[in-house]
């Protein structure tokens, strides 16, 4: 019997935006066109939406240990995985498999919120996002972003902040 396709999202309806909506924050959906040649989707959201690449945060799915542990960094960085591990106190860290980045968070690569995953993961944000009285994150596919404050973020994911990004 054949798969039934999965029901596409309405236009800023995703269940990031959903989980938003529900807790009650508050958050601002910025949507534009993206292009799926980009070589990196964070610094394309940055610049589609006129937003400094040091307030705009990528989702990492990362293998701490053997548990898959999100990483939320700045676009304009990198990850340090090293400081991920120490963060949750584990002692080796690893970029997870993108399969199973997909499957366990429900979203597509490129489009990983830390918002309404499908099974919450413990969350790393980094520290640098306190500086910002907002930053953006994926609302749950590409080219589609939400803005909201920091500390929402690290609230409704239940993340703790540490010095998990590099500078370019």
């Amino acid at each position: 019997m054949a798969k039934k396709p999965k029901k596409q999202p309405q236009s800023g309806s995703t269940p990031a935006t959903v989980a938003l909506t529900a807790a009650g924050a508050a958050f601002t959906v910025h949507a534009y066109e993206h292009d799926p040649a980009a070589a990196s989707y964070g610094e394309e959201a940055a610049e589609a939406l006129g937003v400094s690449p040091d307030r705009v945060f990528k989702t990492l799915v990362a293998d701490v240990d053997g548990r898959l542990t999100v990483a939320v960094v700045p676009v304009a960085g990198s990850l340090d995985l090293k400081a991920l591990a120490t963060a949750v106190g584990g002692k080796r860290a690893a970029m997870a498999d993108p399969a199973a980045a997909e499957r366990t968070t429900g979203y597509v690569l490129g489009g990983i919120s830390p918002l309404g995953q499908r099974k919450r993961l413990p969350t790393v944000l980094d520290a640098s996002a306190r500086a910002h009285g907002t930053v953006c994150v994926s609302a749950g596919r590409r080219g589609l972003e939400v803005e909201l404050s920091p500390a929402d973020l690290a609230s409704l994911t239940s993340a703790v902040f540490a010095p998990i990004g590099r500078s370019a």
